[in-house]
């Protein structure tokens, strides 16, 4: 079971973290044609400006993801470090559960946006809802629950263990 987990777990990782560098290449291209635009041809599109923000907003959310499972995020490394064997999986399974009950806070207030969010439209892309802005809450909180729980049964520590 628990491998089985780790597998779905590899996998929804990476799949979070192929729509993270999606996101970042496709702000990185709109902020390009923005520029060309706004200086070559002298007709700016201020479409790009608000989907570049929606592409950063869903980069951040969908990465947090990738840096749960590489032990990234939220830990104490004196006390880590300072800390016997058995210390250590309770300062784990502390950790865990903090940023589990972070990430359930920012589903459930992610999801109530979304949902309110709905009939509220973006400005300068009139006919798109502001509920698919909001959704990366609810999305990136469930795909980086899924990397501390997997990060929980199997931690990497790529973070401490190259930090000097």
């Amino acid at each position: 079971m628990r491998e089985l987990f780790l597998k779905f777990e590899r996998g929804s990782t990476a799949l979070a973290t192929a729509g993270a560098c999606a996101m970042l290449a496709t702000a990185a291209a709109l902020g390009l044609w923005q520029i060309v635009t706004r200086f070559v041809i002298q007709q700016p599109a201020e479409w790009t400006e608000v989907l570049i923000r929606f592409s950063l907003i869903w980069m951040v959310f969908l990465g947090i993801a990738q840096a749960f499972r590489i032990g990234a995020m939220v830990s104490v490394d004196v006390l880590y470090r300072l800390a016997g064997r058995r210390m250590r999986r309770v300062f784990d399974a502390f950790v865990a559960l903090a940023a589990l009950v972070l990430l359930a806070v920012i589903i459930a207030v992610g999801w109530q946006y979304a949902l309110r969010g709905r009939v509220q439209t973006v400005i300068g892309l009139e006919d798109v809802s502001m509920f698919w802005a909001y959704l990366a809450l609810p999305v990136g909180g469930v795909f980086a629950a899924i990397a501390v729980f997997g990060n929980w049964l199997d931690p990497k520590r790529l973070e401490l263990e190259t930090a000097q």
